[in-house]
């Protein structure tokens, strides 16, 4: 049975993607391709959740513990859910990497995906369905592990692109373009309020940078908030959870290269 054993704290997570600094890297090459990681530091929400943690418990085997490791996406799936992938799924997820950098005592926890799409049909059908194929890993209680299934605050993590299913994306030979659904958003913050309450009580920031790096000159980006180098091949995308919630038509964009 395939699983990933992650121990302890990847439960700063908190089952979602809002406690989190994430950075979404696109690098467009020349031929068509590109390689796309979705980057998750839980660093900062581990620091501040180490402190609510008695020695007692910082003293366990599982806080001394350090990972530096990459693994194939698909070896890392409980074969229940392998099993429910389509062949198209499947060949995606043989086609992805997942990184994992933790070191518990020094406030340490990185967790990153990556994929290479070779054309740019590849790589739309990437991000629109990324998002459907979880890893699942054990509840695990933060204050004592051995009560995770009974404690109603024991965090797990459900996926590690939470959220994404709601864009709706085009990518095209020379564009590239992604719109929020609003309603989809709705009640991905529905199910996610506490989260971001939870969030906001340990005051944990919740940045979100997207960096898009160009083979060729970007002839137009539409996102007036989007900055775009002196070169031209490069956009980046700066803003938070907070300012997406008022306004999700901030994560819009579309450029044409």
């Amino acid at each position: 049975m395939r699983k990933l054993y992650i121990p302890m704290l990847l439960v700063a997570l908190l089952g979602l993607s809002s406690c989190v600094d994430i950075e979404e890297h696109y690098d467009f090459q020349a031929d068509g391709s590109c390689k796309v990681v979705y980057g998750f530091d839980m660093s900062k929400a581990v620091s501040i959740l180490m402190n609510l943690v008695t020695d007692s418990v910082r003293a366990t085997p599982q806080f001394s513990l350090a990972k530096d490791t990459t693994l194939n996406f698909y070896d890392a799936l409980p074969d229940s859910s392998a099993a429910k992938l389509n062949a198209e799924e499947a060949a995606m997820a043989k086609s992805s990497d997942l990184s994992v950098k933790m070191e518990l005592n020094k406030g340490v926890m990185q967790v990153s995906m990556s994929h290479v799409a070779k054309t740019p049909a590849e790589l739309q059908y990437y991000l629109q369905h990324i998002s459907t194929v979880s890893v699942n890993t054990p509840a695990v209680d933060l204050i004592d592990p051995k009560k995770a299934s009974k404690n109603t605050n024991a965090f797990s993590v459900q996926r590690f692109v939470a959220g994404q299913d709601y864009y709706v994306y085009e990518v095209t030979p020379h564009s590239f373009s992604r719109i929020i659904d609003k309603i989809k958003f709705g009640k991905f913050l529905q199910k996610t309020k506490s989260t971001f309450a939870a969030a906001k009580a340990m005051l944990i920031d919740m940045p979100y940078k997207v960096v898009m790096n160009f083979a060729h000159p970007v002839k137009k980006v539409s996102n007036p908030k989007a900055i775009l180098s002196a070169d031209r091949k490069q956009v980046t995308l700066i803003t938070n959870m907070d300012d997406i919630m008022k306004d999700p038509s901030l994560m819009n964009l579309k450029v044409d290269y």
